[in-house]
């Protein structure tokens, strides 16, 4: 058994691998789309992912309001879970994602990641993020 999380953004997915123990999540790659609704090669790499790591589920985070309801991003987050589970035949588990940016942000600041740099890391930091809520506290 084998995990990925997932960080489902407008342009890219951000995403990261459990270690063969489930029990750290370390940061893999962000996928980039040109278009938010052009999921094709999104949905392959996910695929390919999910056999060159064996990968058993899946966690993708659940960008909720900070008063718990669900606006437009969750509800696109759950129609990208309904692709990933009928494409891949995988179980997608949603976690609350809020202020996993935040957080993100805050790791960049403590490695000194700056600008460009920084936009290219945050959706990967905030999918090891998502992950790692999912192993350390709703797995148990």
């Amino acid at each position: 058994m084998r995990y990925m999380g997932l960080d489902y953004g407008s342009r890219t997915v951000g995403v990261a691998i459990s270690d063969p123990s489930n029990t750290i999540a370390q940061p893999k790659e962000i996928i980039r789309r040109k278009e938010e609704n052009k999921l094709r090669r999104t949905l392959a790499r996910i695929e390919e992912l999910i056999e060159e790591y064996e990968i058993t589920e899946i966690v993708l985070g659940l960008p909720v309001n900070m008063d718990t309801s669900e606006g437009e991003r969750a509800k696109l987050s759950l129609e990208f879970k309904d692709r990933i589970e009928r494409r891949c035949g995988i179980v997608v588990h949603m976690l609350d994602e809020r202020l996993t940016t935040v957080e993100a942000d805050e790791i960049m600041d403590k490695l000194g990641i700056r600008g460009r740099e920084r936009k290219e890391h945050v959706d990967m930091i905030a999918a090891e993020l998502i992950l790692q809520d999912y192993l350390d506290n709703v797995r148990k």
